[in-house]
């Protein structure tokens, strides 16, 4: 049986658990939008046409961020075209994802969306096909209260009060050839330090984001965040971060995804740090990591709309992952990088929300259900409170093509002090055999099992297992047995190929 010793001690933490980090993200992209959040005609939809049972799913989930509009479309986007009356709005070609855009949702739209499930809105503004100005403009029309043209323009469209957007996305991926308005990082830098520099004039109390390389097996990786943050430091808040992960060759690879996350992130904080020093800057970047997930892209490159080969519709099946139990593994590891960064990263959206790469499926006129990916993600946002613990890992390994040696048992945790929790967020990479896990906890005090859950493959399941329309539950949480404390120890058995959630409160 494979074991791990995990050291941890309310005086060795990180930093406050910040709760930007469980975000997520709404594209105009396939049916994430139309059919996803939103779909007038279905039967449980309400009188502003948003999908009350997404409405439902949403809130059970809880991002406490939502990314919009994109992504790859924001690169091509009007904004204007979604505000106003909806009869009198454009259908427009959108060249990203190969589609029409009807625009019959917007702005507007989304900023009552986002208060109805509870959510910080997260907006782009296009840097590809437009620039300064039209920045400006999204920015006034959303956060200023009134008297001027484009304020007073979301009065007449029914919206008094400003929607007071704090988070702004300065572009997308514009490293990206595939991107409309692709930028070198100087034409980018420049470029979006200008804009933040007049959005701030707007409204001064708003964040920024700067694009940051779209994935970090990009040639200029590294060089693209020196030469951006040379241009932005001051004026920005964050860059960006974006990965994706999927099975490919080899299983063990695809498990120990977090490893390359650890070092994407570690990368980006030694490049930031280094512009910080060079420009004797007083304040400290972070990073924005939203976009990240599990996203079989090989699938999607022989798709017809990656080859541009696909006819022009409204709201296409684009990427529409179905994800395994193998998958929601992995999204488990790739959470505890996140909050084991958690003093570095401070925003993250998981991508996306609905349907494409999804936490959640619905379909047109049916049900919506959670995806495997989902479990981790709520649990991770509901129980990970207070301060991030550091802890040390002693674990079995295992030996990986492209990674080396791995530990088998991946964990993070957290410390609650107000209420005397510890959470604990496991995960056994082992695909055969249980491992025991041992967890020095006297440094807390008397403490007993609270809760404890794991989401693994059952009895007659393996790891392919997945939820679909006919069987929406069949991948979840069950309770986790066996978990013991005593004498400052706490001891939890882990199935083969699982992630679980143990809590820990005094006694």
């Amino acid at each position: 049986m494979p074991r791990a010793r995990l050291t941890i001690d309310p005086d060795f933490t990180i930093a406050p658990v910040p709760r930007r980090l469980f975000g997520s993200f709404v594209e105009h992209m396939g049916r994430c939008v139309y059919t996803g959040i939103y779909e007038p005609g279905h039967p449980k939809a309400d009188a502003d046409g948003l999908r009350t049972d997404v409405l439902d799913l949403v809130r059970e989930l809880g991002p406490t961020v939502v990314r919009y509009p994109g992504g790859n479309f924001v690169s091509g986007y009007y904004w204007e075209d979604g505000v106003g009356p909806k009869e009198q709005r454009p259908r427009r070609l959108d060249r990203a994802w190969r589609s029409i855009e009807t625009n019959e949702f917007g702005l507007g739209e989304f900023a009552r969306w986002a208060k109805a499930v509870g959510t910080e809105p997260m907006m782009a503004v296009n840097l590809g096909t437009r620039g300064i100005q039209e920045a400006c403009d999204i920015l006034e029309y959303a956060n200023h209260p009134g008297g001027t043209k484009y304020s007073d323009l979301r009065r007449a469209h029914g919206n008094a009060d400003p929607f007071g957007i704090k988070l702004w996305c300065l572009g997308n991926e514009m490293d990206g050839p595939w991107q409309v308005g692709h930028k070198t990082a100087a034409e980018y830098g420049r470029l979006a330090a200008e804009t933040a520099r007049a959005m701030r004039l707007v409204d001064p109390g708003i964040e920024l984001v700067a694009c940051g390389s779209s994935n970090s097996r990009m040639p200029t990786f590294g060089e693209w965040e020196r030469v951006v943050l040379e241009e932005t430091y001051d004026q920005v808040d964050y860059i960006s971060a974006h990965a994706y992960y999927q099975e490919h060759d080899h299983l063990g690879d695809f498990l120990a995804a977090a490893r390359d996350m650890d070092h994407f992130i570690e990368s980006v904080v030694a490049t930031a740090d280094a512009v910080r020093a060079r420009g004797k800057h007083r304040k400290r970047i972070d990073i924005s990591f939203d976009e990240w997930n599990v996203w079989y892209q090989s699938r999607h490159r022989e798709s017809a709309i990656a080859k541009g080969e696909s006819e022009w519709e409204v709201a296409p099946r684009v990427i529409e992952d179905e994800y395994s139990v193998t998958d929601a593994v992995v999204v488990g590891t790739l959470l505890n990088s996140l909050l084991r960064h958690g003093d570095r990263v401070t925003v993250a959206c998981q991508a996306q929300l609905v349907n494409v790469i999804g936490l959640l499926r619905s379909e047109p006129g049916g049900p919506a259900w959670k995806q495997p990916i989902a479990h981790p993600f709520e649990q991770v946002r509901r129980r990970a409170t207070g301060e991030i613990l550091a802890v040390q890992t002693r674990s079995d390994r295992y030996e990986t093509p492209r990674f080396g040696d791995v530990d088998l048992v991946d964990a993070s945790g957290t410390w609650d002090a107000e209420n005397g929790v510890v959470a604990l967020f496991l995960a056994n990479r082992d695909q055969a055999e249980a491992a025991a896990v041992e967890v020095g906890v006297r440094g807390f005090g008397e403490l007993r099992v609270q809760h404890a859950a794991v989401l693994a493959a059952a009895e007659g399941q393996d790891r392919h297992t997945t939820n679909d329309e006919q069987h929406p539950d069949r991948v979840g949480l069950r309770p986790l047995d066996g978990v013991v404390v005593e004498d400052g120890l706490a001891h939890v058995t882990l199935p083969p190929l699982s992630w679980a959630v143990v809590q820990l409160a005094r006694a």
